[in-house]
């Protein structure tokens, strides 16, 4: 029984740790997309697709430093390992897939790549700037 609640409360914190990192991503995405797309782009759908990027990253994140042993303070030593870089890769790799895939303009035309970059690239530089100066 206490490893279901352990795993019931773990599943609970992820998910909403996920969501206030999507609402801060999704509020860095989605200035970047209306300004990059020159039009306005659905914002619970950019909210949707961070939400989907977030819970992804933060379950690669977590997998890395359990793997590299770095699951408690400090994250220097973790920050500058090979497989977090590696890991970070595939994390903006997914998130531009995301957002691309799954945020329409109002034209209800899919936004461009280009622009999907854009927004993961501007995201991630504010986390990775957040993160080290945490660290």
């Amino acid at each position: 029984m206490q490893t279901l609640l352990t795993l019931l409360s773990t599943l609970l914190w992820w998910v909403l740790y996920g969501s206030i990192a999507a609402l801060a991503a999704s509020l860095i995405a989605w200035p970047v997309l209306r300004w990059s797309e020159r039009t306005e782009v659905v914002f619970n759908r950019v909210y949707l697709a961070c939400l989907l990027w977030c819970l992804f990253g933060l379950l690669l994140v977590v997998l890395v430093a359990a793997h590299e042993g770095h699951l408690k303070p400090p994250y220097g030593p973790l920050l500058a390992s090979l497989p977090l870089r590696l890991a970070l890769v595939v994390d903006m790799a997914v998130g531009a897939l995301l957002l691309w895939r799954l945020i329409p303009r109002v034209d209800a035309r899919r936004i461009r790549p280009t622009s999907a970059c854009m927004a993961v690239a501007a995201v991630i530089a504010v986390a990775f700037g957040i993160a080290t100066s945490l660290a």
